[in-house]
């Protein structure tokens, strides 16, 4: 299988994260890397992770990783499902990282010659947050966004479960 970087983005619930699994699954040779960014933060979220634990069963290896998406994913031999980058950045300025900080970061791993299907939350449709660090979420999230469907091969939106390719 060609090596090629994939990208589903959607809103929450889109269906995105489901879809990306399916292409994940689909798409690897071997059984592919499942790379968790989410850090526990409360029970909601706990709730989420492991609706994300039972969705994907064992037909994942599952690998945790908040912050050193580089580091992690060099080292994989097979398909690498990111999920998601959302929770990636929310973790990166949670511990003082820069917009330069995760830009760079994204930039090593779409340099790596490995396959990887990025999922990402689409949070820049609605207005303009009336708070400095939701602005700042959004600002950054519509940067990486455009920066990492600049460098995938495909691009996927995701609305009501339906991913569409759009590149």
């Amino acid at each position: 299988m060609k090596r090629k970087k994939t990208l589903f983005i959607g809103g929450i619930k889109s269906g995105k994260s489901f879809n990306a699994q399916n292409y994940a699954l689909n798409n690897s040779t071997t059984k592919p890397i499942y790379l968790a960014t989410t850090e526990f933060i409360d029970e909601g979220m706990q709730i989420r992770i492991d609706e994300h634990k039972k969705s994907r069963q064992d037909r994942f290896i599952t690998l945790e990783e908040p912050l050193k998406l580089y580091e992690s994913i060099s080292t994989c031999q097979s398909t690498v499902l990111v999920e998601c980058v959302s929770m990636w950045i929310n973790n990166m300025l949670y511990h003082g990282f820069c917009f330069d900080d995760m830009a760079n970061e994204l930039e090593a791993v779409l340099e790596l010659d490995k396959s990887v299907v990025f999922v990402l939350n689409d949070v820049g449709t609605g207005i303009i947050p009336d708070n400095k660090l939701s602005r700042e979420f959004v600002d950054i999230s519509g940067k990486l966004s455009q920066l990492i469907a600049s460098r995938c091969e495909e691009v996927y939106h995701t609305i009501a479960g339906i991913s569409t390719r759009i590149k």
